[in-house]
């Protein structure tokens, strides 16, 4: 997973995620992570890596919160709210979601994990959200009627 060609900053930051023990922890070094991204110590393929080990490292601490930092979750995260701002989630915008996370590689439990957290916030905010739901073919194929 660590490349053998990471910087000598890449490589500090990696250290701390594998240490990283809480949410809060990784949201610091996330943070650090930008800072340095933003002062062009680190290439933004090197802080995209980081930001993924970092979610990788945030599903195994306890907590409910959310990590914010670069990664392919945390632009699918983006994407989420962007369809949930009408407090509506659309069989279509579903479909876009889908196609979405095909492309970052996020499977149907980490799109699960995150749906729940955003609407969790949403509701401790006094907010609600409705989503459209598929129905489910039959089984068997053929109707009896």
């Amino acid at each position: 997973m660590v490349g053998a060609r990471m910087s000598r900053k890449a490589r500090r930051h990696f250290k701390k995620i594998q240490r990283a023990d809480t949410k809060y922890a990784l949201q610091e070094i996330a943070s650090s992570i930008q800072t340095d991204l933003d002062k062009r110590h680190l290439s933004y393929d090197e802080a995209l890596m980081l930001g993924n080990m970092i979610q990788n490292r945030a599903d195994q601490v306890p907590g409910d919160s959310i990590v914010y930092a670069i990664s392919d979750r945390d632009a699918y995260r983006r994407t989420l709210e962007l369809y949930l701002r009408d407090a509506l989630l659309t069989r279509t915008e579903q479909l876009l979601l889908w196609e979405e996370r095909r492309r970052l590689g996020i499977s149907d439990t980490e799109h699960e994990n995150l749906l729940n957290q955003l609407l969790a916030q949403w509701k401790r905010q006094g907010r609600a959200v409705t989503i459209d739901r598929f129905e489910k073919p039959k089984s068997g194929g053929v109707d009896p009627a």
